[in-house]
């Protein structure tokens, strides 16, 4: 399986850096990874927070094929449990390349929501972005020992 993850802004709590880190050397046995940082757009070089994140979302588009399987994160998402999510990962195509959208300051624009088969919600409780990159890591880094029988989710 091959994953893709997109995240608007850089990673700048070395804490944050090291755990994801930690997370891409654990699942590399398990599948390939890509985590590609895009630059933020600052409101200062915008109108408004809409023009933000039009922006943003023309920089992910560009990194988007149109055979990828695109999962955005979202708090308007659907919950599911790791179990659930590691089932779903599952079953999508082997063939696929699985791209998670993490969305700016701002939020995601119209633009990635309608482009995006899934929509996924991490938590009813607000993390920073910098910490939703992290719990997305430790997520699939889950599922994949959930499928692969291995003992860390118990």
């Amino acid at each position: 399986m091959k994953i893709k993850i997109l995240q608007i802004g850089k990673t700048k709590e070395k804490w944050i850096q090291q755990g994801i880190q930690m997370y891409i050397t654990r699942l590399e046995p398990y599948l390939k990874i890509e985590v590609e940082e895009i630059p933020s757009v600052s409101i200062l070089n915008a109108d408004s927070q809409d023009m933000v994140k039009a922006k943003e979302a023309s920089k992910c588009l560009k990194r988007i094929n149109s055979d990828d399987y695109v999962i955005l994160l979202d708090e308007q998402g659907e919950e599911q449990t790791s179990l659930e999510f590691a089932n779903f990962l599952a079953n999508l195509s082997e063939n696929k390349k699985i791209v998670f959208i993490i969305g700016g300051t701002y939020g995601t624009h119209q633009s990635i929501k309608e482009i995006s088969n899934y929509s996924l919600k991490l938590s009813a409780m607000t993390f920073t972005h910098e910490m939703v990159r992290l719990i997305l890591l430790e997520q699939l880094y889950r599922a994949e020992m959930i499928n692969h029988n291995r003992p860390y989710h118990y």
